[in-house]
């Protein structure tokens, strides 16, 4: 049996993926999550069911804005490992609920990063994502780029992780790993994503919203790809020779995107092509929350771990249509 590991927002979409994967390889896997209702609570459940099947799955209910159960949570279990993928998410929805989004996305890691350092962690990797890019036009994005413009407070808070794990890194020596997640889709996805909410329109026979008209480009990343790259990195915690200390402590950053962005219409035309059913598209106006394009340069990943995602966007969409369509029929 191999380390616990703590796997924060394990009822979520990527948590629930990431638990199932390190189940499968032999790992004693502690979820937690606080099981908002940010989305249906159900399907949360619903992951969790699947996950409770295995014997070395333990699962927590707990709120990591709470700074005495966050602490209650390391002072129970020592965890050397930690991948702290639990967030409020939705770009949208930071505009609207603004104190969501600082509690979960910031004092949550705040006592994430001290469960870690006083845990004495050994490794943390946490979810950041391709919202902290914000105004950056230059393609591909890079990790290097600047990214001092975030356009929604989501991006904002992700960033602001970014740089409290370096602080820590530096000031404790707490080898992090952030990992900045492009567009992430498949099979037991969230519902306010476009690919949930493409499908579901286009099977209910409603409009489906395209902004700007649908003429975005996203680096739409398939889920399974993105779990391959963070159990390669899990076991391969940063580290800082004692002559680079102070310049470079055991702080790394990775893209995990597909490295091949498509336009939102072509999205929609090749689900309606797996569905089988035309769209009834709705051309709005551009979002000043949204960005023109997502493209990923996921070369120090494949650099780091031999690997970068690959999944082909329609062998992905038929996946996950193949799953939606099953799970609808089930509830």
């Amino acid at each position: 049996m191999r380390e616990p590991i703590l796997v924060t927002g394990a009822a979520g979409f990527i948590g629930f993926h990431l638990a199932r994967r390190l189940l499968a390889d032999g790992w004693t896997v502690h979820g937690v999550d606080n099981l908002n209702d940010y989305y249906d609570p159900r399907l949360k459940q619903a992951r969790l069911g699947e996950l409770s099947t295995s014997a070395n799955f333990r699962f927590e209910k707990c709120d990591l804005a709470h700074r005495a159960a966050v602490a209650a949570l390391f002072a129970k279990q020592r965890f050397p490992y930690v991948a702290h993928l639990a967030a409020q998410a939705g770009v949208a929805h930071s505009a609207v609920d603004p104190a969501a989004y600082v509690d979960a996305n910031l004092v949550g890691f705040a006592n994430i990063l001290e469960g870690c350092r006083h845990g004495e962690c050994r490794h943390l990797l946490y979810a950041s994502s391709s919202s902290v890019y914000g105004a950056n036009q230059r393609m591909p994005l890079r990790v290097s780029d600047r990214v001092d413009e975030p356009l929604s407070l989501y991006g904002a808070t992700k960033r602001a992780n970014e740089l409290m794990a370096y602080s820590y890194a530096h000031l404790f020596g707490l080898p992090a790993t952030g990992l900045r997640f492009f567009t992430v889709y498949g099979p037991w996805g969230r519902p306010d994503m476009a690919v949930w909410l493409f499908t579901q329109a286009i099977l209910e026979g409603r409009p489906v919203r395209l902004y700007n008209h649908g003429h975005m480009r996203r680096d739409f990343t398939y889920v399974d790809d993105v779990i391959e790259a963070v159990v390669r990195l899990i076991e391969a915690p940063p580290a800082a020779t004692a002559a680079e200390a102070l310049t470079q402590p055991p702080h790394r950053l990775y893209n995990v995107g597909n490295e091949q962005p498509i336009e939102v219409t072509a999205l929609l035309d090749t689900l309606e092509k797996i569905i089988g059913k035309p769209a009834r598209r709705e051309l709005m106006p551009m979002r000043a929350i949204d960005v023109l394009e997502t493209f990923a340069d996921s070369s120090e990943l494949r650099r780091a771990t031999g690997f970068a995602p690959r999944t082909q966007i329609e062998n992905g969409l038929r996946a996950f249509v193949t799953w939606y369509r099953g799970y609808r029929g089930n509830t």
